[in-house]
This record gives C-alpha cells, structure tokens and sequence, in this order.
C-alpha cells in the first residue's frame, strides 16, 4: 500500500479509502444491501491487513450504524492512532427542526452523536456531507472551527458541491481566522469527469485534496454495459447520478474492458487506476461487499496506466449534467 498526504496538510492516507456505506443495518435505512455487522467485519479486517489505514463513513449510513459497525470493527483490530476515521454531517437524523443540515446547532450535536456511536474521542476527517444553502456559511465554518479547537476532528472536509460555493467557504474561513478544508470528497469517475472544469483546478491551486466517492461508477466499469446486480436494481440514487449521454458511456465502458483484456487485469483495477493517476485525486473511496473487491482496489495501487491507455480510456467521454450535489 502507498500512502498520501491529505492536499497541504499534514495527515497521510492511504492510497484507496475504504467506503463503508456498505455496512450497516440494512432496516435501519435505505440501502437493501447493506451488509451486517458479521458479514462486514471480514471487509475492515481484510482491507486492515492490506494496509488500507482510512476508512469514510457518515452518520445518516444505516442511521447511525455504518459507524457503530466501524467503530467497533476498527477498535478490535487496530490501534487507534494508525488508522484515519472521517465522517460526515448534514443529513437528517431525527424529524423536526434542527434534525438536519448545517447550523450550530446541528453540527454540535452530531459531532458528539458520531463520537459516540463510532467509540472514539476524535475523527481525524469531518465532512460536511453536502452544501446547506439555509445556513449562513459563516456559522458553518465557525462550528466546524470549534470542533476542531476542542479537540474533537483532527482536520474538516467536504463533499459535493460548485466550486464556488466550496472557494466560498474557504475564503469565510480565511476572514474569520477559522479552519480551512483539507479534502474534497466529490462524484468523480471515467463516466462522470465535470469536475475537471473547475473543482479539480481549485483544489490542485489550493492545496486541498481529493477523495472521489463512486470511482467505479456504482460498478459500472466493472463488467460489461448492460449488466446490473441487486444493488443496482434497488440503489435509488444510481439512476439520479448516471443519466445522460449512455452511448459514450459504452463506449467508455468497452474502452475499459479492453484495456483490462489487454493487461490481463480486471475492469475495476484499470478503472481505479485511471482515477489514482489524475493529478487532483489522492484516494479514490472503494465500497466492498465481496472479497474481490477489495482484492482488485488493492492491486489497482500498482498499476500504472501508459499516455496511450489514458488517452484510450478518456477520449469517449461527452459532457454531462454534474450530479451528486
């Protein structure tokens, strides 16, 4: 395994982050195919062994029980020092006021709820999981900077957004003396590449780094176009995210597979590989609910793409609408 300074600043990663979105009680959300905490705890022990150090959560994953699963995985099988923990906030995680977004309140709150359910004093990686246009990016920035002084995240990410509202939130915190982000967390993949127009230059500029979430594409590099699996037929948010422009995506798709065929290496591996050699990205994130998975995630670190299976791979590609905001 390689590791990665997180941008400018001082923690390092590994270079594929384990996603577990994947673990959780499945009746406690709305994923079907989540795994349980039995099934699970292989998967964080395996990607351990690996050498896999930084694993991305959320509190809104299994209403609370991705971190809980998490949590206590990484407790019984790690030291707690060398592993990097990152969660999110921003989703709602009661009805009624206040049980959402990113106000004071709110933030303060699930930090601690977070803390708990994760079993730990500390995140290393506090997201926000998503821009909140009805709350003052000032009190955002400042709650999130007031986290970090008591001691609570090591350092404050985010996720999903324009470049202009993430450039906002970052020069807020210049003004008010507060915490900058260190990550940005966004839907970057060979289907889905809008964050090369400006995102990706923003971070490259600012020293912020990338951890791209759905580098597969819901799997979708990682077998033949047209093929689906349960998660696909039951995943609400695969048909929002992946809409446009399907023949290019075949296109990138065969690319893919024949690039594979030609290295004698799987779709996923060169897939993977194509987003670790963007020059933004530090640590794709990588769900996995079969050993395969992860064993492909791993092997895809020591592979490295030639100028010509780059340009293979990237010349299909055609405009799409930005997705996952």
């Amino acid at each position: 395994m390689k590791y990665l300074r997180l941008g400018n600043s001082g923690v390092e990663v590994s270079a594929i982050t384990l996603g577990c979105m994947s673990y959780g009680e499945a009746q406690r959300g709305n994923h079907e195919w989540t795994l349980d905490e039995e099934t699970s705890r292989p998967f964080i022990k395996q990607a351990l062994e690996a050498g896999i150090t930084t694993f991305d959560t959320a509190n809104v994953y299994s209403d609370g029980t991705s971190e809980e699963i998490v949590g206590r995985a990484l407790a019984d099988f790690a030291t707690r020092e060398d592993v990097v923990i990152a969660t999110k906030v921003h989703g709602p995680m009661r009805p009624g006021p206040n049980g959402r977004g990113l106000s004071r309140v709110h933030i303060m709150h699930q930090i601690d709820a977070s803390l708990r359910r994760l079993g730990t004093d500390y995140v290393d990686l506090y997201q926000i999981h998503r821009w909140d246009p009805s709350v003052p990016i000032e009190e955002t920035m400042e709650a999130l900077h007031d986290v970090v002084k008591a001691g609570k995240a090591r350092y404050i990410g985010a996720s999903s957004m324009f470049a202009w509202q993430f450039a906002k939130a970052q020069y807020t915190a210049d003004l008010g003396g507060w915490t900058r982000f260190v990550s940005m967390q966004d839907h970057y993949n060979l289907i889905q590449r809008e964050e090369e127009r400006e995102m990706h230059p923003f971070c490259l500029d600012q020293g912020v780094g990338v951890l791209p979430w759905s580098p597969l594409a819901r799997g979708r590099l990682t077998r033949p176009w047209g093929e689906s699996t349960f998660r696909d037929d039951t995943d609400n948010v695969s048909a929002r995210v992946y809409e446009g422009t399907e023949d290019n995506d075949r296109q990138i798709s065969d690319a893919v597979g024949q690039v594979a065929a030609n290295r004698g290496v799987s779709r996923a591996q060169v897939a993977l590989a194509w987003v670790r050699q963007q020059p933004a990205v530090t640590s794709p994130i990588v769900g996995a609910t079969k050993p395969h998975h992860l064993a492909d995630a791993i092997a895809s670190v020591d592979l490295t793409l030639t100028a010509a299976e780059l340009e293979t791979l990237a010349v299909p590609y055609a405009p799409h609408t930005p997705t996952g905001f």
